[in-house]
């Protein structure tokens, strides 16, 4: 990681200039980037709304990369105000922003993302799942022979002999879930890329992440994945009445519920606040977003959304954020990212 000093000093008249005048006519504002962070943002803006009664923010899904290519193409009216991101800016990005004249930007790490797979405590199966048996078992296409084929298994055993002889039954996210997005990320293209006949077809493709993206991200259809709609309710139900189930959503909705759901192990890590914090847990991963302090005190409200992004309300381990699966940061480092955010100063982290 490479440490480089941001402040959030204005840019000057004619860098912004240079990157487009800023008209009054957009009176929202406007956020992009990772589908995993959006839930996040958008239910903040909504909070905002609400609270303020100013426009919502416009939050798009563009994916991690996908938003920092838009953030990052200059400053004006008609670029974004704020990105967000499941992993830190690259230096590649922070040249980007740099070259199109990006030069003050504050970065948030909002909490941690943690991806759940549980079961009800009667449940007699001691499950713990590598996140290849799991790609193994939900995938709508796997690797057989060369080729790839539908998915045959019907039976956990017929993965591993070791694994409960019993129906695969997942309750899970619907495609247009953000949750859906984080898991199919995390756990299926990491489990395809744990599978070694997966990765001889994918080694012989152009790009190895490329043909993972394209191969691996599609979920069964045929009945042993079942989309249970955006109500997690709905899965504690079914998981309490059907112990041989597993279900898939935030941590949070575990630890509502750990009188009567218990975590299955995966890669022999449970889901845990430590572990989801620390990155041990597979599904687990820093979420940010990034802010263009130039157009602070610019476009209507951007410094007064941040202000509520940052609030105790949405952040801290009782907040709403937190209701929908963020793992909140310890009070002390929440503290100082407060601070720091809402004033736009400080320092961030660039991946190489």
């Amino acid at each position: 990681m490479k440490t480089l000093g941001l402040t959030a000093t204005a840019l000057s008249v004619i860098a912004l200039s240079a990157g487009g005048a800023f008209a009054q006519s957009r009176d929202q504002i406007r956020i992009v980037g990772s589908s995993t962070v959006f839930p996040y943002t958008q239910a903040v803006a909504e909070e905002f709304s609400n609270q303020t009664g100013a426009p919502a923010p416009i939050v798009e899904s563009t994916g991690t990369g996908g938003g920092m290519q838009i953030f990052c193409s200059g400053v004006g009216e008609q670029t974004p105000d704020i990105t967000g991101a499941s992993r830190a800016m690259t230096k590649s990005e922070y040249d980007l922003c740099v070259q199109n004249g990006v030069t003050d930007i504050t970065e948030a790490l909002i909490g941690y993302d943690g991806l759940v797979m549980a079961v009800a405590r009667n449940s007699e199966a001691d499950w713990n799942l590598t996140l290849e048996q799991v790609y193994l078992a939900l995938a709508a296409e796997i690797v057989q022979d060369g080729n790839l084929v539908a998915n045959p298994y019907s039976n956990w055993s017929e993965i591993d002999e070791s694994l409960p002889n019993i129906a695969i039954t997942v309750m899970g996210p619907p495609p247009t879930s953000g949750t859906r997005d984080a898991f199919v990320e995390l756990a299926m293209h990491a489990g395809c890329e744990e599978n070694g006949a997966a990765m001889e077809l994918a080694e012989a493709a152009e790009k190895k992440s490329d043909w993972v993206k394209e191969n691996c991200s599609r979920m069964r259809t045929d009945g042993p994945f079942i989309e249970a709609g955006e109500n997690d309710n709905l899965i504690v139900q079914r998981l309490n009445t059907d112990p041989n189930a597993l279900g898939i959503f935030g941590y949070s909705f575990l630890y509502e519920n750990q009188d009567t759901l218990i975590d299955v192990k995966l890669n022999d890590v449970d889901a845990e606040i430590e572990t989801i914090a620390s990155g041990e847990y597979p599904l687990s991963r820093p979420l940010y977003f990034y802010v263009k302090d130039a157009h602070r005190g610019v476009i209507p409200n951007l410094q007064e959304f941040v202000t509520e992004y940052m609030s105790e309300n949405a952040l801290s381990s009782t907040g709403y954020l937190s209701e929908r699966g963020l793992v909140a940061l310890p009070d002390d480092e929440r503290g100082e990212l407060q601070a720091r955010v809402t004033s736009g100063e400080g320092e961030f982290s660039v991946a190489e």
